[in-house]
């Protein structure tokens, strides 16, 4: 047992916690109005930024993620505010040229992070780099990540062998992350013990509460030597979330390890949470609680949450546990890759694909594509090469630094971005999210941003009848015209609302499983021909590939549709000519429907 001293706490309540239990949606103002009393708590640090929250902000609350770290680090001056970073991904979920990243490592130090934590999905560190050399370059903490996962590949040995060389990198500290809840209370004992005694760097342990270990492996952790642990205030912990700060705090109290962190001023700011997490009921799933599970399909917590809110956008939801178990195996023909983002997206992606099309990898993203050609850099062990020629065939892999290959980039988004961009913040949200960044920020731009809805506390998470009296109903590509004629009792927890479809009385009751949105322009048809081209899951277009005449061959590609942040090519099914584009860019499509005809 190594020598006793004073534990450090990280609390990741404005990020993590959030991110892990109602998918990335706490906003500014549920935020501010206790930051004086996080201020004077005394932590090492409060994570604030960084992983979804980013994209969070644009796309569905409408605000400035640059203008919330401003007012946050105003808010929280006495305080180191930290940050995660995907390497060379930044905040998206592409790799970036090395000036972008040079460009946003600066901007986040200029706008108040202290703290990068910076790591790469695969440890494949030739990844963080650049990173990590700009944030020593900007004069604030280097955080070197261990992306922590268990497969027939990875072992201790070889995180002590990437501990060694994050230190050659010039990290400050180390974190292990375990992002998914993987850690068991007597593994962590070891593979600390291995880390600290050899790299003199100070050990942080991040660990999701999934598996209802994490509280023990941080006890464990302390004990073999590690500084400092990430916990979250109790109203925001537990489950795919974090130990309890305030459990975590008492159970080091009055020993050798002890954090000197208040007690009684930790449980006024979970009074305050605790109001906080009412306003944001209709994010909360069954999927992120306590599961052991966990160790075997290693879903991360941010994940669980926001594939359990993604699938049920799908009408979908019933089916997540064969999504759990097709995780594993699509992991495995990746080459056993960790899971976190972006790897977590792409592997959960296509288990979602796999399941819901009914055959596995009839539809492959074009994220696990780039990934198979070494877009995302090295596996940690071999592709399954099957899936790796029926994906890309003949395309050369490359096995170099995927951004040795990325020209410098900065000043032609600047070009792009145009008037649009007030500042150079601005042109880094529209290089994170080029179509979502143009939106926000013609959005402020015309004073049109409206943030979703949160439904009252009162609802019991049930949307409320705010609706034309009549309206179109959109629902796997069948069109209905539906009339309201009247509203009736709630009973049971639901609300029955009775409606006129063509003509006949029904009474249909409505439960918050999803929002269904008229379609613009004519009803699409059904799909019932060879050259009727339709798409395996709900989402968007992002590009039209061909126009009316053109003469294709099947196989090829004739859209680009985006589900669940990744994109996929649809193709075409038969030799032919185009006859119809019935989709444009942006259009919002549903299985089933006829998106284009070939003849």
């Amino acid at each position: 047992m190594t020598k006793p001293r004073p534990i450090q706490v990280t609390d990741v309540i404005l990020r993590d916690a959030h991110q892990s239990l109602i998918a990335t949606r706490m906003r500014l103002d549920d935020m501010l109005p206790i930051c004086k009393q996080l201020d004077e708590i005394g932590y090492w640090s409060l994570e604030v930024w960084g992983g979804a929250t980013f994209d969070a902000c644009i796309r569905f609350l409408k605000e400035d993620p640059w203008e919330r770290l401003q007012k946050l680090r105003a808010a929280l001056p006495n305080t180191r505010l930290q940050m995660l970073l995907r390497g060379q991904n930044l905040l998206g979920y592409r790799h970036y040229a090395d000036d972008v990243v040079a460009a946003f490592v600066q901007k986040s130090a200029d706008n108040g992070i202290d703290v990068f934590r910076v790591f790469d999905a695969l440890n494949d560190l030739r990844n963080i780099e650049t990173a990590m050399k700009a944030v020593k370059d900007a004069g604030k903490h280097a955080q070197g990540t261990i992306c922590f996962t268990t497969s027939p590949v990875h072992n201790a040995e070889l995180y002590v062998q990437q501990a060694r060389q994050l230190q050659d990198m010039g990290a400050d500290s180390i974190v292990i992350k375990d992002m998914a809840g993987l850690l068991t209370p007597y593994g962590t004992y070891e593979l600390v013990k291995a880390i600290k005694e050899a790299v003199p760097l100070d050990l942080v342990i991040h660990s999701h509460s999934t598996s209802g270990l994490a509280s023990l492996c941080q006890l464990k952790a302390v004990e073999a030597g590690a500084d400092r642990i990430d916990t979250a205030i109790s109203a925001f912990a537990g489950g795919t979330s974090h130990p309890s700060t305030e459990a975590q705090v008492a159970a080091l109290k009055d020993s050798p390890y002890d954090t000197g962190l208040d007690l009684t001023k930790l449980t006024a700011i979970d009074d305050y949470f605790r109001k906080v997490r009412k306003r944001y009921q209709q994010f909360e799933s069954e999927f992120t609680r306590e599961d052991i599970s966990v160790q075997i399909n290693q879903v991360p917590g941010g994940m669980m949450s926001n594939l359990a809110n993604q699938l049920k956008e799908q009408n979908a939801l019933d089916r997540i546990r064969e999504v759990f178990d097709e995780i594993p195996r699509v992991r495995e023909d990746l080459g056993f890759p960790p899971l976190v983002t972006p790897t977590s997206q792409i592997v959960g992606t296509q288990a979602v694909y796999n399941v819901l099309s009914g055959e596995r990898y009839k539809t492959i993203t074009n994220e696990v594509k780039r990934y198979l050609q070494g877009g995302y850099g090295r596996p940690p062990a071999a592709v399954d090469e099957k899936l790796r020629n029926k994906a890309i065939g003949k395309e050369a892999y490359r096995d170099e630094r995927p951004a040795d290959f990325i020209k410098p980039e900065l000043a032609k988004l600047r070009k792009e971005i145009g008037d649009l961009a007030k500042n150079d913040e601005d042109v880094l949200t529209f290089a994170m999210f080029p179509d979502l960044g143009r939106e926000f920020l013609q959005q402020r731009a015309d004073g049109t941003l409206e943030p979703e809805a949160l439904l009252p506390p009162d609802s019991g998470g049930k949307a409320k009848a705010s609706m034309a009296t009549e309206f179109k109903l959109d629902v796997h590509g069948e069109s209905y015209e539906v009339a309201i004629t009247g509203v009736g009792d709630s009973g049971a927890g639901r609300r029955k609302i009775y409606l006129s479809m063509d003509g006949m009385p029904e009474e249909v009751i409505f439960e918050p499983l999803n929002e269904y949105v008229a379609q613009k322009g004519d009803k699409r048809k059904k799909a019932t021909e060879p050259g009727h081209v339709t798409a395996a899951m709900p989402g968007n277009i992002v590009e039209v590939l061909v126009s009316q005449g053109d003469s294709v061959s099947a196989g090829q590609a004739v859209l680009v549709t985006e589900a669940m942040k990744m994109e996929t090519e649809i193709h075409a099914n038969i030799d032919g000519k185009i006859l119809n584009v019935n989709v444009t860019k942006g259009d919002r499509i549903t299985p089933g429907e006829v998106l284009i005809e070939i003849g």
